[in-house]
């Protein structure tokens, strides 16, 4: 072996070489935190993603399986900044060095939002949040009520909006803390004790209210105890906390979310100006139709005072009278031309008998004669000499003797 050989690095093939780098970069770098900017994020149709992490000066390829990235419960988009925490790896294919993230949580993010974003991945997970649970609010609404401070703000502002709207509506307080250790607790008592004495109270509907604050002022209305007890109302339950930019947790699971609790007052409540138009409205439609219904009545009357059978009330007997009149007109007509018919047919006969009566020969000058025993006489030899005859004529009969016969 020559000098120059025995001076030569070690040989080694791509996949040797790329597996070594693997095993090194896998080993030195095995658990690492990197924070960037979101660049290039393609979601695969199984659910991984791949995006690049850059800052000012580099950039680094990373990959989060479906399942870590559901886990995290943070919506990755292209410009969020994160930190994520993972492990560098090769991929072999391609040569180039990438970022397996295990964990990621945008950059800056507290732990209550880190909390807040766990416990809503559980509850959404089991469904408290899924809109086929939600239950429509009663219409109207009569009785409602309302879990709150009894000194806070948020109370003053539902009911002056209430009072200003409508006077129809009926509030029953539950008087709870809103705010600090263990008011979660007193808020999901309220909506229980709604729910228990419903019947008794006339309640329609619960509304939980607070005015705004910070998250932390806010995450009472966080707290799984209260999500899983409005989660299990058989109200139905307004949340009205905070501001419009204020969402807790009561607001995902609750039936209805208002904005505000003003807001909450409006929803309850029918605004009385709209009743009182809608009233109007109702009463030129009503009115609208009862003249109507009087102007067809008016003009079927008049047609009626009109028709000829109250003009000429008469007419119609005077009518059936003429008709009767025809139809025995017609009946004796149809009765007498058979009659003429038989009559003439009579008489035809009659003339024919007559003209072959034997009355009707004697009339002619022909006499007939008949033995004493009645038997014509046809022939002279059926008489004897000395036998009596009767002869008659047209005018009568005359009796006489045979002196001789043939």
């Amino acid at each position: 072996m020559s000098t120059h050989e025995e001076n030569l690095p070690p040989l080694f093939t791509v996949h040797q070489l790329t597996a070594g780098v693997q095993n090194l970069l896998g080993t030195v770098f095995a658990d690492v935190r990197v924070t960037g900017e979101i660049t290039n994020l393609t979601i695969a149709s199984r659910g991984h993603g791949y995006f690049t992490l850059k800052d000012a000066e580099a950039q680094l390829s990373a990959v989060i399986w479906n399942t870590t990235r559901k886990q995290a419960g943070v919506e990755l988009r292209d410009g969020m900044e994160v930190v994520c925490r993972g492990r560098i790896d090769v991929y072999p294919p391609r040569g180039t060095y990438q970022l397996i993230v295990t964990a990621v949580e945008e950059k800056g993010l507290g732990s209550l939002e880190a909390a807040f974003l766990k416990l809503k991945q559980r509850l959404a997970a089991e469904g408290l949040f899924a809109p086929e649970h939600k239950k429509p609010l009663p219409q109207p609404i009569r009785t409602v009520g309302v879990v709150t401070s009894p000194d806070g703000a948020a109370i003053h502002d539902f009911l002056q909006v209430l009072r200003r709207r409508w006077c129809g509506v009926d509030v029953v307080i539950y008087p709870s803390a809103v705010q600090g250790r263990g008011a979660a607790a007193q808020l999901a008592e309220g909506v229980r004790f709604f729910n228990t004495h419903a019947g008794r109270l006339g309640i329609d509907c619960i509304v939980l209210t607070r005015g705004g604050g910070s998250m932390e002022d806010l995450w009472e209305f966080n707290e799984e105890i209260l999500v899983r007890a409005i989660y299990a109302s058989e109200l139905p339950v307004l949340s009205g906390v905070g501001h419009e930019i204020d969402v807790t947790l009561c607001d995902l699971v609750a039936d209805r979310r208002a904005l505000t609790p003003s807001e909450a007052a409006e929803i309850v409540s029918p605004d009385a100006s709209d009743r009182l138009m809608r009233l109007r409205q109702h009463e030129k439609r009503l009115r609208y139709a009862l003249q109507s219904k009087l102007d067809r009545l008016e003009t079927r009357l008049e047609s009626l005072k009109n028709h000829p059978v109250f003009r000429f009330p008469y007419r119609p007997w005077e009518q059936a009278s003429q008709a009767v009149d025809m139809l025995e007109t017609t009946l004796r007509r149809a009765i007498r031309i058979p009659i003429e018919r038989l009559e003439n047919r009579l008489a035809n006969a009659a003339g024919k008998l007559q003209s072959l009566s034997p009355l009707g020969v004697l009339a002619r000058g022909f006499s007939i004669t008949r033995t004493e025993s009645g038997e014509v006489v046809r022939l002279a030899k059926q008489l004897l000499p000395g036998e009596k005859i009767v002869t008659q004529f047209s005018d009568g009969t005359i009796s006489s003797r045979v002196e001789e016969s043939p």
